[in-house]
């Protein structure tokens, strides 16, 4: 589960880590009202739980109460990464001297906690992926201030940031944690450091403990109601490609390859497990995602055989006749079978690359 941002930074201030001042607003008038009593320049945020609301028009900046007055009216009520937006979080505009890149997440090659610390934070942290230390941690220890040390040396920082990192992976565990991420960590001029962003996803089998669940159930949408009702695991996104496959693992590497092909998947859909013999419960479901431009169609089997998956996907496709195009990667157990039903019943042609496949899928949802 992602948390907001708001969120997020109340569990860093309650662990020690400075956050900027600031409240929630739901309305243009109570916007005018937190930026009045700040006093200043300030930040209008969205509140969504998702990343990258910059680069979707939702960090506005504002020089006086009037202005961020019309930011709220701007941002609530529009959608933003797929979420609704319905409170904005105004808080002081910070000097930064330094943008810098902090986060815990699990390292899953080494299965293993990793702690993370870049001096090169923002937006496009990503093209500095080359500057970024690493350390990983048993999950069994606590993050030591020596390690944290030894990490951070010769750091603009120094004992200051080995010391949030510190409080930063305190946090992480505590909370049962799959991504904490601060960016940017701002170094102000007078060398204190404040969590100008954060984002703070909570491992969905830790939401009971961390008495997430009432909020998990009230923020899923009406077609993640009925997969998990169907035992299905799906989950809805933003974009138009629409992802079928079975197991986690290749559904996240379909999705994957969408996005480096330049489109935006609408789901994530795996049939992985006895759910294998669920293909057509799933692709009718994928197929009433709003604003749907094309399916892809991703099988690999191991025990499960391709042919049962391909055949359920055939049926439905031929009873709802959808106006939407579908491509195909099959291999795998029962791989000659399903190629032959899906040339018989559909028409269609796999392919023998899935990277291929999305490649046409997204070129398809394009048009």
């Amino acid at each position: 589960m992602n948390l907001t941002e708001f969120e997020g930074k109340a569990i860093l201030a309650a662990c020690g880590i400075g956050v900027p001042e600031g409240r929630l607003a739901g309305s243009a008038a109570e916007a005018a009202a937190v930026a009045e009593a700040l006093g200043g320049p300030v930040v209008v945020k969205a509140q969504v739980p998702a990343g990258r609301r910059g680069k979707a028009g939702g960090v506005r900046f504002a020089a006086t109460p009037a202005e961020a007055a019309g930011h709220a009216v701007a941002l609530l009520g529009t959608e933003i990464v797929g979420h609704t937006v319905r409170r904005v979080l105004v808080e002081r505009r910070l000097e930064i001297r330094r943008e810098i890149y902090a986060a815990v997440t699990v390292d899953p090659g080494a299965r293993a906690p990793v702690v993370l610390v870049s001096a090169a934070g923002g937006i496009e942290v990503e093209a500095q992926a080359g500057d970024m230390r690493r350390l990983q941690v048993d999950i069994l220890d606590e993050l030591s201030d020596a390690a944290a040390g030894a990490l951070v040396a010769g750091l603009e920082g120094g004992a200051s940031l080995a010391g949030l990192l510190v409080r930063l992976y305190a946090a992480w565990r505590r909370h049962d944690a799959e991504l904490l991420e601060v960016n940017p960590l701002a170094l102000l001029s007078d060398g204190s450091l404040v969590a100008a962003d954060c984002k703070l996803v909570i491992d969905d089998a830790a939401l009971e403990r961390q008495g997430l669940m009432a909020r998990a159930a009230s923020e899923t949408t009406d077609l993640e109601r009925e997969a998990a009702a169907l035992g299905l695991n799906f989950h809805q996104l933003d974009g138009n490609v629409g992802v079928l496959a079975n197991g986690a693992g290749l559904t996240m590497a379909t999705l994957d390859m969408v996005r480096h092909a330049g489109g935006a998947p609408a789901n994530f859909l795996e049939i992985g497990g006895d759910a294998y013999t669920r293909a057509k419960e799933a692709l009718a479901l994928l197929l009433r995602l709003p604003g749907l431009r094309a399916v892809l169609v991703n099988f690999c089997g191991a025990y499960a055989r391709t042919d049962v998956m391909a055949a359920g996907v055939a049926e439905v496709w031929r009873a709802l006749a959808p106006v939407v195009p579908v491509f195909f990667s099959v291999h795998g157990t029962g791989e000659d079978e399903a190629l032959a039903l899906l040339r018989q019943r559909l028409g269609v042609a796999p392919f023998d690359l899935a990277e291929d496949a999305a490649r046409a899928a997204v070129e398809a949802a394009a048009r």
